[in-house]
């Protein structure tokens, strides 16, 4: 047991910190340079405040990874804070929030706050977070991953043939430095 947590909790914790290390944008006025190393577990829950204002609009409900383990979005639930139909989740991509530290060299005292970059209309307007919003991200993700790989196997065989021929043309310009220089020693 780690701090009173089983050991896989603490690892699992340490493990999505880490992951969300190089991921996260830090608001300039909550520190100089990049804390360096995040926790997920208190990431999770924390406060979110639109750029445009200073009233609590939600709180991080879940952190999207990509294939790389990098924090691709915030899932982001407004409870009744907004004056919206009931209690909502939206998907705020990376980039369009920052994360202020607080007591960031305590991490019993550890505190986060998310920033999103959008008014509380622009947060209402993000993708729901929703079974159907989950299933086309995933498709979408498996696309664009499929394609990557044959751009990269494309750029590959190019890069061969391109290779090749070059080798191809070194060859025969030593060929034919050699020829001329048998000619000049025969003669």
């Amino acid at each position: 047991m780690i701090h009173g947590k089983p050991l896989h909790h603490a690892i699992h914790t340490a493990t999505l910190g880490a992951m969300l290390a190089g991921s996260l944008a830090l608001s300039a006025g909550a520190m100089a340079a990049p804390q360096g190393l995040y926790s997920a577990d208190e990431l999770m829950d924390a406060d979110v405040y639109s750029s445009t204002g200073t009233e609590q609009i939600g709180e991080v409900e879940d952190i999207l990874l990509d294939n790389d383990m990098q924090v691709r979005a915030l899932v982001i639930d407004t409870g009744n804070l907004l004056d919206l139909k009931g209690e909502q989740q939206f998907v705020v991509e990376s980039g369009k929030f920052t994360v202020e530290t607080q007591n960031g060299n305590s991490l019993e005292e550890i505190e986060y706050q998310v920033n999103v970059d959008l008014s509380e209309a622009e947060l209402a307007e993000q993708p729901a977070y929703t079974n159907d919003w989950w299933q086309n991200a995933r498709q979408d993700a498996h696309q664009a991953w499929e394609q990557t790989k044959e751009g990269a196997a494309s750029a590959w065989e190019s890069t061969q043939e391109g290779a090749s021929r070059a080798l191809d043309r070194i060859g025969q310009a030593l060929e034919n430095v050699g020829e001329k220089t048998q000619d000049a020693a025969n003669q």
